[in-house]
């Protein structure tokens, strides 16, 4: 489910400010979530296709480590070697990808979908801050920290995609607290008590906000401008959110790009 979490726009609007070498290291990273990604949520193929498909990945990356021929993951064996990119992190990525491709999510518990924010988007965290040269130990924290925030603020702002697609990321701990019972997916996303379950996800989220942001503050090594602009347009976009609020019918809130070009260049006038 959308991997990497922070996608689209303000991805791209970060990457460009890198380096060359990172830059397109970063795309190659991207490139790879985006293909596991279609291939977690290709509603065509059948799962044991699918399941097959991310097999060929995990070879592939096999081959790569090992020294053998790279495959598929051929785009991304300049950048393992430069940037020491590990297999497990994207091992991990596709163990996400895998979850999903298993059998819909729905309402997991509060542990299998913090397992699964690590494996889709912290991980992906984990391969760019090695991009990004970041001190390991606090690269490791922020990615912990601003993967999470930012995968969780996805499952806010996609509630209704994904139940479109049999799929319900809300906890069932937040949700069983609101006193809705789980069955039909319909029936849980359309109850007006689902905003309180959303909005304790939303705490969550900004509580994670908060510990990455305070990691950014602490200036650490590192090209920052990307995650920087990453927390604080998915913070704000969550935020924007919490305004609005989840109960139904919700009206998806989506990026506001001139905000998002003004933090971009505050950023880089910043540095």
């Amino acid at each position: 489910m959308n991997a990497p979490a922070a996608s689209g726009s303000s991805f791209y609007a970060g990457m460009k400010v890198l380096p060359r070498a990172e830059r397109h290291a970063m795309y190659a990273v991207y490139d790879f979530c985006r293909i596991v990604d279609d291939i977690a949520d290709d509603q065509r193929g059948d799962r044991a296709t699918r399941a097959a498909q991310l097999d060929r990945w995990r070879a592939d990356l096999d081959s790569l480590y090992g020294g053998g021929d790279p495959g598929v993951a051929a785009m991304l064996a300049p950048h393992v070697r430069r940037f020491g990119l590990l297999r497990e992190d994207f091992e991990a990525v596709i163990d996400g990808m895998a979850m999903d491709v298993a059998g819909d999510i729905r309402w997991p518990t509060a542990a299998i979908l913090d397992l699964y924010c690590d494996r889709v988007a912290s991980a992906v965290g984990r391969l760019s801050v090695r991009i990004f040269g970041m001190d390991e130990a606090q690269g490791i924290a922020l990615s912990h920290h601003l993967g999470r925030a930012l995968q969780l603020t996805n499952i806010l702002r996609d509630i209704d995609e994904d139940a479109g697609i049999g799929r319900v990321y809300l906890p069932l701990e937040a949700i069983e607290a609101q006193g809705i019972a789980v069955g039909d997916i319909d029936q849980v996303i359309g109850d007006r008590r689902i905003d309180g379950a959303a909005r304790l996800l939303a705490d969550q989220a900004l509580r994670h906000f908060g510990q990455a942001q305070d990691i950014l503050r602490s200036r650490p090594s590192g090209h920052l401008i990307a995650p920087k602009l990453m927390a604080a347009a998915y913070s704000s976009l969550l935020r924007r959110m919490q305004r609005v609020g989840w109960t139904p019918p919700r009206t998806r809130v989506r990026h506001n790009r001139l905000a998002l070009a003004w933090t971009l260049v505050r950023l880089r006038l910043s540095r």
